[in-house]
């Protein structure tokens, strides 16, 4: 079930805060309150905790540190994947500390995100921003080389219903290989809509919400999942 309440607080508390993005296990846990499937994750302050977390979860783990003052992690050597054991935990939590020491040395670490990897599948990329002119747009795409190098992408202004993100979907150059291209097995199209309808509800609902970037999503013959949320919140407007 939808919770806009909560989902609002969430982006309040961001606001009160002062941060030029909300904080990754913020916005994760504000697609799952959107109905948006996101891998189980928790956040760590130390070496142990995080040890006894990924335990929890099941390797492999995934750790990102999180901070407010860090957009893109990766730039900043601040994400490790396929952790396999306490002893990757240890190290792979020290490395990223370090670099982060090193690459952005005036951000505040807030802790290391341990996260549940999941499978490998096809990306894809669903975002919005609110423009000036249009209010709150849409975007889909195919994820990797598809959205970086060939801009295969397609748009809507918010408000969409099912059938909307369907002809979003549709529209990419890349949609044979949603739909089986070459014997590759069929994906779950209907959950890929699902989520594009679900950022347009939280985008006309809440206008404080500047920027929404899930990139990448897995998605497989049943089901999907996203793995990096970016939120940026909007501070000029209206309510």
């Amino acid at each position: 079930m939808i919770q806009l309440e909560k989902a609002r607080e969430l982006i309040e508390t961001t606001l009160s805060m002062g941060r030029r993005s909300m904080l990754e296990p913020d916005a994760m846990t504000l697609m799952s309150i959107m109905g948006i499937p996101v891998p189980s994750f928790h956040l760590a302050s130390s070496i142990e905790e995080a040890q006894k977390i990924a335990e929890a979860l099941g390797y492999p783990v995934v750790l990102k540190v999180v901070s407010p003052d860090i957009t893109h992690k990766s730039d900043v050597g601040g994400v490790k994947l396929n952790i396999v054991n306490p002893h990757q935990v240890s190290e792979k939590f020290n490395e990223i500390l370090k670099n982060v020491r090193e690459k952005a040395p005036e951000a505040r670490v807030s802790g290391i995100m341990i996260q549940k990897m999941v499978p490998s599948a096809t990306e894809v990329v669903v975002g919005a921003l609110r423009d000036r002119q249009f209010g709150p747009v849409l975007m889909f795409g195919l994820g990797g080389i598809f959205i970086e190098l060939l801009k295969d992408l397609s748009f809507r202004v918010a408000p969409v219903n099912k059938d909307d993100a369907l002809d979003m979907i549709r529209e990419i150059r890349g949609y044979p290989i949603l739909i089986g291209y070459r014997g590759s097995p069929k994906l779950d199209t209907d959950a890929i809509a699902d989520v594009i309808v679900r950022v347009s509800e939280l985008m006309i609902s809440i206008d404080k919400i500047d920027q929404l970037d899930l990139n990448p999503i897995m998605v497989y013959p049943s089901g999907l999942v996203a793995l990096d949320v970016r939120i940026i919140p909007a501070y000029e407007s209206g309510g």
